[in-house]
């Protein structure tokens, strides 16, 4: 059986990717996640903010020594990593604007890394901005940054566009290499007793799926990036779904940290038990199956389907 297939021009063993997480944090658990099939492995990001020492002038953001760890460290973990681990090394930026990226995009290169992932975590709160300065923003940070390193390039973003497709289509004229759909957002909570603002993280869930399979599925064959999806996958059944709608390579953190990083295994028996039963013979044979390819009218055929969901559910409650 083939499970081999390309992420943005790396050949990789299999579509499973372990995602930036703090499983990706730790020498000995990238090399457990390898072991049990891993094909890549995106490093935790490094935020634009710890990079501009933004703590130092404005006090709501953590100082340097509260991050998970230095950029020098991050620099070290890369060249370890990429040096020993036998898959490639995808290191990881998170932020919104185009300052101070591009020389340590260059220095995570320089360090060995074989491709970066921008994570554009941006949440718009201030209402005098337009949603095209924020597009425009997005699009100079992912030139800024491509223009100044030649390992692959992959954009992490929101679907929180009013025309994701077209952001999409703009992100791919760029040149980057990948699109990996989607970033999360994770939402505060009120401490009633602190009377305090909260941060809050759940771990994501096999229904978080459908949304960036929806994308996925439209997306296939309309960018000439690679696709990449993340978030729900809680087993092969994600994975299969992802594939079905197009994806070239499927990422997981949340089932690898609820059950350790040899999890990577499981999930990739269930993918080979099902290709088998189903008499698929390699990846390439179920990509895009399930994808929108073949309408003719995308637009109309979501609208079909939401309707039908309304109507269906209110005939089983009434």
């Amino acid at each position: 059986m083939d499970l081999t297939t390309t992420y943005m021009g790396l050949a990789l063993k299999n579509p499973l990717i372990v995602s930036s997480s703090p499983i990706s944090a730790r020498e000995e658990k990238i090399k457990k996640a390898v072991d049990a099939g891993a094909a890549a492995v995106v490093l935790p990001s490094l935020f634009e903010e710890q990079l501009n020492n933004t703590g130092e002038i404005n006090p709501y953001f953590p100082m340097a020594d509260d991050y998970l760890m230095s950029p020098d460290a991050y620099l070290e973990l890369v060249r370890r990593t990429a040096s020993h681990s036998g898959v490639p090394i995808i290191g990881s930026l998170n932020g919104v604007t185009p300052d101070g990226w591009t020389s340590y995009a260059k220095q995570i290169e320089e360090a060995g890394a074989q491709a970066l992932e921008l994570n554009l975590y941006h949440v718009a709160a201030n209402p005098l901005v337009s949603a095209q300065e924020i597009e425009q923003r997005y699009i100079d940070t992912v030139l800024a940054v491509r223009n100044s390193v030649q390992i692959p390039v992959a954009v992490k973003l929101t679907p929180f566009f009013s025309s994701f497709g077209n952001m999409a289509r703009r992100l791919d004229e760029t040149g980057i290499n990948a699109l990996v759909l989607f970033n999360r957002f994770y939402q505060p909570d009120f401490n009633l007793v602190a009377m305090e603002v909260e941060p809050s993280l759940s771990l994501s869930a096999a229904g978080d799926i459908r949304l960036p399979l929806r994308w996925i599925a439209m997306l296939y064959k309309n960018v000439k990036a690679s696709l990449a999806a993340t978030s729900g996958v809680q087993s092969g059944v994600g994975v299969i779904k992802y594939l079905l709608a197009g994806a070239d390579a499927v990422m997981t953190a949340s089932a690898l940290l609820q059950h350790g990083p040899e999890y990577i295994g499981s999930i990739l028996r269930d993918l080979e038990r099902w290709m088998t039963s189903n008499q698929y013979e390699s990846v390439h044979e179920l990509q895009g199956l399930m994808s929108q390819r073949g309408v003719e009218n995308p637009e109309e055929f979501e609208r079909v389907n939401y309707i039908k969901v309304i109507e269906t559910y209110r005939k089983k409650h009434l």
